[in-house]
């Protein structure tokens, strides 16, 4: 066999198994090579990255390669890519996450409602399981900050559905911020962000659901008042109540007649 013919049934084995090859090798080379420098110097997110001339010296890389992998590297959002100015250490943030788990939902129709059904699960383990950990953390001005934001979530349930999705975001943000762990909190609003994507195929809410979810976040914010995880934990159950009713429908086939856009 000659050598050329060697290196085809390499590749095609390689690509078989889902294993780089060649080009693609390389990029995955040189982006770890960026990730280790970024850990060996200890740089945060924010702090600038050397010039892309640098970046080849320090890895024996070429520039193609370099930009290359800086593009994937900016797509997972560990470096941001500000045109004129440099690139730096990106934000670290899930959005990389948010974007293939709202995608996994939109390329597969008949999929959303089991990618529906596990971010409700999803979300509502979180909440249920560090009920007593909020409620204990909740201080006064961010209970009276979440009580503004449950009657504002009230007062938009019959329309104004740009103003309730933003309330509603915004009131399950505040209930993870008094954690004080980032992973948390970014992970339940990418899972509030993905549902927001891929609620709007299933027509997921009616103006009664939205009503039913203001009062559960008015309930939500009585039981942390009244330092009560039990009635905290069956203010979230309520909260998710009008959802699952909704998968349940739509997995039993009945026509929805949700409204196009309302994530909880």
């Amino acid at each position: 066999m000659t050598e050329a013919r060697a290196m085809d049934v390499r590749t095609s084995a390689a690509r078989a198994a889902g294993t780089p090859t060649g080009r693609s090798l390389l990029r995955l080379e040189v982006t770890e090579g960026i990730k280790r420098y970024i850990l060996a110097n200890r740089l945060r997110p924010g702090d600038p990255l050397p010039t892309e001339a640098d970046l080849c010296a320090a890895l024996g890389a070429s520039r193609s390669s370099v930009r290359e992998a800086v593009k994937t590297l900016h797509a997972l959002d560990i470096v941001d890519v500000r045109h004129g100015h440099g690139t730096y250490v990106g934000r670290l943030s899930l959005s990389a996450l948010v974007e293939s788990l709202a995608f996994r939902g939109l390329l597969d129709p008949e999929g959303d409602v089991q990618v529906m059904a596990d971010l409700v699960d999803v979300r509502e383990l979180f909440e249920r399981g560090m009920a007593e950990r909020i409620v204990a953390r909740l201080d006064g001005d961010r209970l009276d900050a979440l009580e503004g934001l449950a009657e504002k979530t009230r007062a938009d349930a019959g329309g104004g559905e740009a103003d309730f999705v933003a309330a509603d975001r915004a009131f399950h943000a505040l209930l993870a911020e008094p954690l004080g762990n980032e992973l948390m909190g970014q992970l339940s609003m990418a899972f509030w962000d993905v549902y927001a994507i891929v609620a709007p195929q299933l027509r997921m809410a009616t103006r009664e659901d939205r009503a039913e979810t203001a009062a559960a976040h008015a309930a939500l914010v009585h039981a942390a008042r009244s330092g009560d995880p039990a009635a905290f934990t069956r203010a979230v159950a309520a909260h998710y109540a009008p959802v699952r009713r909704r998968l349940a429908a739509v997995r039993n086939g009945e026509e929805g007649d949700g409204e196009a856009v309302a994530p909880r």
